[in-house]
């Protein structure tokens, strides 16, 4: 174990260097930025699903105005939300990298945000979306595909809001710009002295597009979705999600923002997995892709009480299902805290032993291991 502490100590300085690396920051950071879209998006989906599951468990029928006009506007806002965010999300990691690259910028030169980041989003469009006509009521109208504008389309926004800042940093580094009299006022004179630079910026993804559907017949983003998705579908295996929630705590372990260095390059993952999960839970699919934000927390994260809560609610008659639950955490140290400050141990409760005395004594079963869940759940059934 010492000699496993040495090499990770001697590693420190490179992984503390991966995790301060601008361009994870900056999807780290453009992440957090557009998670307001995320979270609203996320209560309108709840509205406009829950209460059908709950009706189809109670064996009641909910009124056709909720079926249809509830349902359908909850479905508005989160496909005009979250079915967007890939846009948003380049405009956001675009924005947070330009403060980076500033603050390594020569004395008196700076990059505009506010266009790198409309720059960005203009750019993940072009690298992501098809455009086509149809006809609507006889009329030939332009349309576009929209399957690559949410979390589809994530990878192409962290190449469009790259590519756009570098452009940008080497326009302003080397003066190539409209330069005005001193005269003009500022705002005016920054709108043209970005010209050149945004202009760079969308022929160079123009490009890439052009070489994509040409060569391909695919957008760029279906061509970068296609060479990683090995990586993730291996990401999202046993060994590596083992792989994952073990290096998180590792550099925690060593004094480094453990998610800083694994999570940026899964962003895309987690979050389209969970787009993923929800079309096939609609279809009537059983939805199989694990690897999804703070999926871990429900396994690593130990303590808490809300089991003991449902074995209460289970003697007070408040719940009254078949109950078969797992729990990890048999083999933690008695006593040791883990996990986030609302996932703690208060005497015996938060407990595995006391999960579990409490859930069997409410006559619910509890399994050892994961896969028992299953046969467990079929027995109490029947």
């Amino acid at each position: 174990m010492e000699s496993i502490v040495k090499f990770l100590e001697k590693g420190q300085p490179y992984f503390d260097k991966v995790s301060k690396n601008i361009y994870l920051q900056a999807i780290k950071d453009g992440f957090l930025a557009a998670m307001p879209i995320i979270l609203s998006s996320s209560v309108f989906l709840l509205i406009s699903t829950l209460p059908g599951v709950v009706a189809t468990v109670g064996g009641f029928t909910l009124p056709d105005w909720w079926n249809v006009d509830v349902v359908n506007f909850c479905n508005k806002v989160y496909n005009f939300t979250m079915g967007v965010v890939g846009i948003m999300v380049a405009g956001t990691t675009a924005s947070a990298l330009t403060g980076s690259k500033n603050r390594r910028m020569p004395a008196g030169k700076a990059i505009n945000a506010t266009s790198t980041m409309v720059a960005a989003m203009c750019a993940m469009l072009i690298l992501a979306v098809t455009q086509t006509s149809a006809k609507i009521d006889g009329a030939d109208v332009s349309v576009f595909f929209t399957d690559n504008m949410g979390t589809k389309g994530l990878l192409s926004s962290f190449v469009a809001a790259f590519a756009t800042v570098n452009i940008y940093a080497f326009c302003i580094k080397r003066d190539i710009t409209i330069k005005l009299p001193k005269e003009v006022p500022g705002a005016i004179a920054q709108n043209f002295r970005d010209i050149f630079a945004f202009s760079f910026s969308i022929l160079f993804v123009a490009v890439i597009d052009v070489i994509c559907r040409t060569c391909l017949a695919v957008p760029f983003a279906n061509v970068i979705s296609t060479l990683v998705s090995p990586l993730f579908a291996a990401a999202d295996s046993y060994a590596g999600l083992a792989l994952i929630w073990f290096m998180i705590p590792l550099f925690w372990f060593m004094g480094i923002h453990g998610p800083s260095v694994v999570k940026p390059a899964l962003n895309a993952a987690l979050f389209g997995n969970i787009t993923t999960n929800l079309a096939t839970l609609q279809a009537g699919g059983h939805p199989a892709l694990a690897l999804t934000e703070n999926f871990g927390n429900y396994i690593g994260e130990l303590g808490g009480t809300m089991e003991e809560e449902v074995a209460e609610a289970m003697e007070a008659k408040a719940f009254t299902k078949p109950l078969v639950a797992f729990m990890g955490g048999r083999t933690a140290p008695e006593g040791k805290r883990m996990g986030h400050a609302g996932a703690i141990v208060t005497g015996r409760r938060g407990t595995v032993k006391g999960k579990t005395e409490a859930i069997v004594k409410a006559g619910g079963k509890v399994a050892k291991r994961p896969s028992e869940v299953g046969a467990l759940l079929k027995a109490f059934l029947g």
